[in-house]
């Protein structure tokens, strides 16, 4: 579902990815981790179409980057640490806003479906204005995953959230996983990417320097000893 190869990506003068190879398969939900300033942001930005790579293969659900940067939008839903939702609309008429621009039929039985698993059932027509932080970022996701997409791209989604609202986000963010989507997703809390994630890249350097399963955590090969996802990530760095 994400294709990419030898991705660089330059700001000027300043190279900030240096050849990143990367893949994820139907369904994988990968978490990509790595210090700040290590081109996280700038690499899920490319593959939303929101930035052009320097050089480099790019292809999102069988689509090439940027030639077909429609088609690929139409099968993409990204989630950034801002919400980006209209603050005067309510709840539902945010949804009914980005429905329209996706040609959904039915719209109203998939709003009605989204805010349900999202957890705003009762607060669809309420202005957003009046939302919490999380309460925002829930419905951030339900208009991501609004058109059904295959591939779901999702920025920090957790900053700035309370104990609260981070594990009513991670309900969502399970049930979203279990529909068979694709997921990528950046972060710094370690706990719950170990919770969340399929498998576990690490952008440093301006590459991907290491990456293992799930499954590959319990294993006492040498790589990584004691099986959790903290040493790993220490070993990538120091290595």
């Amino acid at each position: 579902m994400i294709e990419v190869k030898k991705l660089v990506k330059r700001f000027g003068l300043k190279t900030v990815l240096r050849g990143v190879d990367f893949h994820a398969d139907a369904g994988e939900f990968v978490i990509l981790l790595g210090p700040n300033g290590a081109g996280k942001t700038t690499f899920i930005r490319i593959l939303a179409s929101l930035s052009r790579p320097s050089m480099g293969q790019v292809k999102v659900a069988g689509f090439s980057l940027p030639d077909q940067s429609a088609a690929v939008r139409q099968r993409l839903g990204v989630v950034s640490h801002m919400p980006l939702l209209y603050d005067d609309l309510t709840a539902e008429e945010n949804l009914q806003f980005y429905g329209r621009m996706y040609n959904i039929d039915a719209l109203q039985e998939r709003i009605s479906t989204v805010l349900d698993l999202v957890g705003l059932s009762a607060r669809r027509r309420d202005m957003v204005r009046t939302f919490s932080r999380g309460m925002q970022q829930r419905l951030a996701i339900g208009r991501a995953v609004l058109h059904d997409p295959d591939v779901m791209l999702f920025d920090e989604p957790y900053t700035g959230l309370d104990q609260d609202a981070s594990e009513m986000l991670d309900v969502v963010l399970k049930n979203v996983a279990a529909a068979g989507r694709t997921v990528l997703m950046s972060s710094h809390d370690l706990a719950r990417a170990e919770e969340l994630g399929t498998r576990f890249d690490i952008l440093t350097r301006g590459i991907i320097s290491a990456s293992c399963t799930r499954s590959e955590l319990g294993t006492r090969n040498g790589s990584f000893i004691g099986g959790n996802l903290l040493t790993f990530y220490k070993q990538a760095l120091a290595g």
